[in-house]
């Protein structure tokens, strides 16, 4: 079996595993990670989003292979408990979120977002978000969140 090397939250990873596998087959199983959820198998909700170099992808779609030596992050690799991503907290104080399904996939296209853009427009935040699926309709409180963390963010 080929082994994949790659950084996963900031941590080597190597993985035993079929390169052809999707990203998301290897973080839930083999990895344990279990924020990236499967949603639709297709690209087309953002359930499944991580961070790929600095992009949000969907990893249910992403072979394991083109991982290789690039440095992916989760929602456990934004921050913690005891020390949140502003993202994070910003979601909590904006009350942003419902079942929390689509939560972390939209964690991180906003973390991606905020890193291209510190100081993204409600426009931009919407169009980095469109392809991130909520079903529960928290929408507008989403990007109020978004928009609160980047200012604070920009305040540090």
């Amino acid at each position: 079996m080929p082994s994949v090397r790659f950084r996963l939250n900031g941590v080597e990873t190597t993985v035993d595993a079929d390169p052809d596998r999707s990203l998301l087959d290897i973080l839930r199983g083999p990895l344990r990670i279990t924020s990236a959820h499967f949603g639709c198998g297709a690209n087309e909700c953002g359930a499944c989003n991580v961070m790929v170099d600095g992009h949000a992808v969907a990893s249910c779609d992403t072979p394991l292979w083109s991982v290789s030596d690039k440095d992916i992050t989760t929602v456990e690799g934004l921050g913690t408990a005891e020390l949140p991503h502003p993202l994070q907290t910003a979601f909590i104080t904006e009350q942003a979120l419902q079942c929390g399904y689509c939560i972390p996939g939209i964690l991180i296209s906003a973390a991606a977002l905020l890193k291209k853009n510190p100081h993204p427009s409600d426009g931009e935040v919407r169009a980095a978000l469109d392809r991130n699926l909520c079903r529960c309709g928290s929408h507008n409180r989403i990007v109020k969140a978004v928009l609160r963390a980047a200012a604070e963010m920009a305040a540090t």
